[in-house]
């Protein structure tokens, strides 16, 4: 049975949950919804694929040893926050296991974060704006994060037709005639699957804001 949006707990209670590293599901939440964050950032900062990967899973593992502190001590700061910060200390640990004599890829570009690069030149992590890419991906991350849940509840042909045609760019001629439905058909699945992710977009940026007033 899919959660309704009342079981869907907020990210404050989350992290309450994760001080218990017996807790399986919480911590899949956990990964589900920070790990491309993470992982792109780490490709921005000009880590490899296979590098990024383990930032990701290192992060994670950095966020399990100190979860208890970081409740015990408002010091810390916002969860975004320290979160960064774990993330950016684990992505220098990447750099400092390299060879020295090897030279390491470029950052991809901002709009592709998932590709290997291929120019062969020394990436600079220190010249990142660090708080900047942080946000970027965080509001990007937001959206991904939606709209992956939005297609666990959502019809899997309106989920396809709005994929389609917001994703990959398709005109709703071409949607029409690949899935044998209407042009209305196409632009009424786009407009419901699109609602659903605002809104759920919506409910995430809340949840921070009232995690926020909590911190």
């Amino acid at each position: 049975m899919k959660p309704s949006d009342d079981t869907i707990p907020t990210r404050q209670t989350l992290l309450n949950r994760l001080k218990d590293w017996k807790d399986q599901d919480s911590w899949q939440e956990f990964y589900d919804v920070y790990w491309r964050l993470i992982f792109n950032v780490a490709r921005r900062a000009g880590l490899t694929h296979a590098e990024a990967q383990d930032v990701v899973q290192e992060t994670v593992v950095s966020v399990a040893k100190k979860i208890a502190d970081y409740k015990a001590h408002p010091m810390f700061g916002s969860f975004k926050s320290w979160l960064l910060l774990i993330t950016r200390r684990r992505i220098a640990d990447q750099f400092r296991k390299r060879p020295k004599n090897i030279k390491p890829p470029s950052p991809p570009s901002a709009d592709n974060t998932s590709q290997t690069p291929t120019t062969e030149r020394a990436a600079d992590p220190a010249s990142l704006d660090w708080e900047a890419t942080w946000n970027e991906q965080w509001q990007k991350n937001r959206f991904e994060v939606a709209k992956e849940r939005v297609k666990q509840r959502a019809s899997p042909k309106d989920y396809v037709l709005f994929y389609q045609q917001v994703v990959k760019e398709w005109p709703a001629g071409k949607v029409a005639r690949q899935y044998h439905v209407s042009r209305a058909a196409a632009y009424m699945a786009k407009h419901r699957i699109s609602k659903l992710i605002k809104r759920e977009v919506d409910k995430l940026r809340k949840q921070e804001e009232e995690r926020g007033r909590s911190e």
